[in-house]
């Protein structure tokens, strides 16, 4: 298992115990694509699921029968009989966009290798899978295209990306250049995709696919909250726990395109990439341009199935360094509690009393540095403000460990207000069009992050702070979507790179601060969730969530990001009530009950709450820090939809399936209800597990079967003292015996 290539029927197949993927050069030497499902047995050939046949109206490139309109490709051009949107598109400097890739030669290595300044999955040593390198040219430009490919060992999911290599002595344009293509036989689908708005972001959309196009994008230099770069094709019959799905996740983060095209055969093409609106990419001689990677999964498990293999990838393949194997640290943070009203004091007193109950981690919020009293000026100016901070970072970090707390700092690294030392010095580092006015967003612009300048001056400044400093944790922030992007740095026939070159820019930045402090941990965050994506948690394997911490809504939030990301990348923290975005009143602990499914933490000052409030949160704290690795890392079902239900409910399992944790919440109150039950998931059948402690044991086989009694008060005559409220919740703890 692995790669083979047969050079007889000229075939690749990819495969292991779970999924596999074939690709058939064809007669005009381009790929042809076969298969990509449940693994199937390997064979000489597998031809014949390369089907042609004589079509009225069709374009033919040689034979009577050969026309690419009609043939499920692998990663297609448009012009030469193909009028399907393509997965390439290069402008000469004859004004042609025609091409022709075809094949050269292959290469089949262990491994995987490093897409150089891109984040990307990766392997630790040769026996983790294997990689699949086609390279292909296109005779007449003398253009190299070179497909990537890794399968995992063990996993149904496969990496692609694609390489354009330039040795023709003169320049072309990449107009058009997807991470992936694949054209799947049929359109037997349901779409999902994850979409919303600030506040609340991937929310679960489902629709039947149906010829014609079906796609999600963002044009705004970010991944974005109203779209994310995933997007699921399951069968109509599938669902959380069985039949076949398909996920398509970009590692990626800034503008994107996620595409199905049906055409009137009823054949799907799914495409996923840099979004080609606005993009051009002038390819000098010599040089090369890959794109950024996406991962395809397989599962014949269900929604789950997709989510969990994903969730493995991501968090022990995708995410890095010293945290990621490490459960997070329960943090509180100083924003909702003070705004810009504090000082040093201030927040010493509030760092006290989170030590007093339990918290690990104190975060010190915007409002530390340069003239920054309100968002309106500052930014950019990363030294402290000595006014607010006598001794600096350096003297409140000293002081905050001294309580035996690590310290943590917020950070908006890519951004400058025009009231700022940073932009009157250099006015034209930000991203702003010659003779057209400067939109602004929250008070500021956009620095130019394609320009290796700017991004030297930001890391010199910010490291300073972290060299002197006990900074254990960052909170990178981005509060503006990128507007009049033009820089001041590149000629006109460059400008169509800018916003690729942006996210280089901060990845670029990101990478340099990990390896010279990598004992940091880094979340990363966009106003709450608008860069929530696979490329980030390359560099920061937590992610704030959203800026919306209300209880009820947060359950919606990360029920649908934990689709396509694990449980411990999503910040998740209780706040105070009337909560500050929905002005709702949610109790205490359901607050807790939602958030412990993720990284945990506080948003309040806990000097506010009364001496009660304050015992539920040290038992809050003790409980997370008892199961927070079952939690973080355990694996993680999705049991009842919140888009579907008033009761929503999950569980995350340890990884020997003897200890689970089910979070149950019941939205809206309801009264003389129907008693209930609720079929757990990926328990050991013939073990006996207690419930909560209690005496009574239930097997594993009851639980997932028969179900776990979850009727509540309400299934019944309610009365004071035994009673439901709105926004009830219940946390289920089950051990083996």
């Amino acid at each position: 298992m692995g790669i083979v290539f047969h050079e007889s029927s000229r075939e690749f197949h990819l495969y292991n115990h779970k999924v596999s993927y074939i690709i058939k050069i064809m007669e005009n030497g381009q790929l042809g694509q076969l298969y990509f499902g449940k693994r199937i047995h390997d064979r000489e050939s597998f031809g014949h699921l390369l089907e042609l046949a004589a079509r009225p109206m069709a374009a033919l490139q040689q034979d009577f029968g050969f026309s690419l309109e009609h043939v499920r490709q692998e990663y297609p051009s448009y012009g030469t009989t193909d009028f399907r949107l393509p997965a390439l598109e290069i402008l000469q400097d004859n004004g042609s966009r025609l091409t022709n890739f075809t094949y050269e030669s292959y290469r089949i290595f262990g491994g995987k290798p490093v897409l150089c300044g891109l984040p990307a999955t990766y392997m630790e040593d040769e026996k983790e899978g294997d990689t699949l390198e086609i390279t292909l040219r296109d005779k007449l430009l003398n253009i190299k295209l070179i497909l990537l490919y890794s399968i995992f060992e063990g996993e149904g999911a496969v990496a692609r990306s694609a390489r354009f290599e330039n040795p023709s002595g003169k320049a072309v344009w990449i107009t058009r250049a997807m991470s992936m293509s694949v054209d799947l036989p049929d359109c037997d689908y349901d779409w999902i995709q994850f979409s919303g708005a600030w506040s609340r972001e991937r929310h679960v959309k489902v629709r039947r696919l149906e010829q014609g196009i079906q796609a999600v994008s963002s044009t705004r230099g970010h991944s974005s909250h109203n779209h994310n770069p995933f997007i699921v094709l399951k069968r109509p019959t599938a669902d959380e726990f069985q039949g076949e799905v398909l996920g398509f996740s970009l590692v990626y983060s800034g503008n994107f395109l996620a595409q199905a095209e049906v055409d009137t055969y009823n054949v799907t093409r799914v495409m996923l990439g840099i979004n080609p609106f606005s993009f051009t990419w002038k390819l000098e001689s010599g040089q090369s341009f890959q794109t950024p990677e996406a991962v395809m999964v397989y599962s014949d498990q269900g929604l789950n199935g997709m989510s969990q293999t994903l969730h493995r990838l991501y968090r022990t393949r995708l995410a890095r360094g010293v945290w990621r194997d490490k459960v997070r640290p329960v943090l509180l943070n100083n924003w909702e509690a003070t705004y810009f009203d504090f000082n040093e004091e201030k927040l010493v007193d509030i760092a006290k009393a989170a030590k007093e109950d339990g918290v690990e981690l104190f975060v010190l919020d915007d409002g530390w540095f340069g003239a920054r009293s309100s968002d309106s000026s500052g930014l950019g100016d990363w030294y402290a403000n000595t006014e607010r901070l006598p001794g600096g970072i350096k003297g409140l970090s000293e002081k905050i460990e001294a309580l035996g707390m690590k310290f943590g700092l917020w950070v908006e690294l890519e951004m400058v207000n025009p009231d700022s030392d940073l932009y009157r010095a250099h006015p034209d580092w930000a991203l702003q069009t010659p003779g057209r006015t400067s939109s602004q967003g929250r008070n500021q612009l956009v620095l130019d992050f394609s320009r290796k300048e700017v991004v030297d001056c930001i890391y010199d400044m910010i490291a300073g702070i972290l060299s002197e400093s006990k900074v254990s944790y960052i909170k990178w922030d981005m509060n503006r979507s990128i507007t009049e992007c033009y820089s001041a740095a590149f000629p006109p026939d460059r400008q169509g790179e800018i916003f690729h070159r942006y996210i280089l820019g901060v990845y670029s930045l990101y990478e340099r601060l990990i390896q010279n402090f990598p004992e940091i941990l880094f979340e990363s965050c966009a106003s709450g969730g608008a860069r929530f994506d696979a490329g980030m948690l390359f560099y920061a394997p937590q992610c704030w969530t959203s800026d919306d911490s209300d209880a009820a809504e947060r359950i919606k939030i990360q029920y649908g990001t934990s689709f396509g990301y694990p449980v411990v990348s999503m910040g998740a923290h209780v706040s105070a009530v009337p909560n500050h975005q929905l002005f709702r009143f949610t109790p205490l602990e359901t607050r807790g009950n939602v958030a412990y499914f993720g990284a945990f933490g506080y948003e309040l000052d806990l000097q506010k709450l009364s001496e009660d409030e304050r015992k539920i949160v040290r038992d809050q704290i003790a409980f997370m820090k008892q199961y927070r690795e079952v939690i973080q890392f355990g694996t993680f079902y999705r049991l009842q939809s919140p888009f579907e239900n008033n009761i929503a409910a999950w569980m995350s399992v340890s990884e020997d399936k003897k200890t689970a944790v089910v979070g149950y919440y019941k939205i809206l109150n309801d009264v003389n209800c129907e008693f209930r039950r609720m079929k757990l998931k990926g328990l050991l059948p013939d073990v006996r597990y207690l419930v909560d402690d209690k005496k009574e044991w239930f097997y594993g086989d009851e639980l997932m079967h028969a179900g776990l009694v979850t009727s509540d008060p309400s299934s019944g005559q309610a009365y004071p003292g035994n009673h439901c409220t709105d926004f009830w919740s219940k946390i289920y703890v089950l051990k083996a015996q």
